[in-house]
């Protein structure tokens, strides 16, 4: 089995249409690239990073920090990349990068309850279900598991 070898990088401007064509592709109310781009270039609170292959963005991931914590906002996978290890190594980048360079000891996002991929890979990498938020989603309505990864 070939183990995947991706660029992991601090996410840029010129990412931001890639993201947004990703976002686009993965949730029923995707953030614009307008919106990509304050996350970038304007929101000092924010930390986005970008999974290539081959030079093309085929996922990514970003978080806020607030204090000690980072609230993981998206981590998305280009369909066409999905199962080879991209979701899990740009996640684990994005933890290991901000408990280094912002000092993040815990992690918390939300998820939609359906959503058994992103399940696994959160709790694959030691995410808890700490609770639910009851319709968070629209476009279905659904409600959110939230889960944490607590501990440096």
């Amino acid at each position: 089995m070939r183990t995947p070898r991706f660029d992991i990088r601090d996410a840029t401007r010129a990412d931001a249409a890639a993201v947004a064509e990703i976002e686009t592709l993965c949730f029923t109310s995707p953030w614009s690239r307008a919106d990509i781009l304050r996350e970038i270039e304007g929101n000092e609170l924010a930390y986005y990073i970008v999974c290539a292959d081959r030079a093309r963005v085929i996922s990514y991931a970003g978080l806020w920090t607030v204090l000690n914590e980072g609230h993981i906002t998206n981590v998305a996978v280009h369909p066409d990349f999905r199962g080879r290890g991209a979701g899990t190594a740009v996640l684990a980048a994005l933890i290991e990068r901000t408990r280094r360079r912002a000092g993040i000891t815990d992690f918390t996002l939300e998820v939609r309850a359906s959503n058994a991929a992103a399940l696994r890979l959160y709790g694959k990498a030691g995410f808890w279900e700490e609770g639910r938020r009851k319709n968070y989603y629209t476009r279905p309505p659904e409600d959110a598991v939230i889960m944490w990864l607590r501990g440096s």
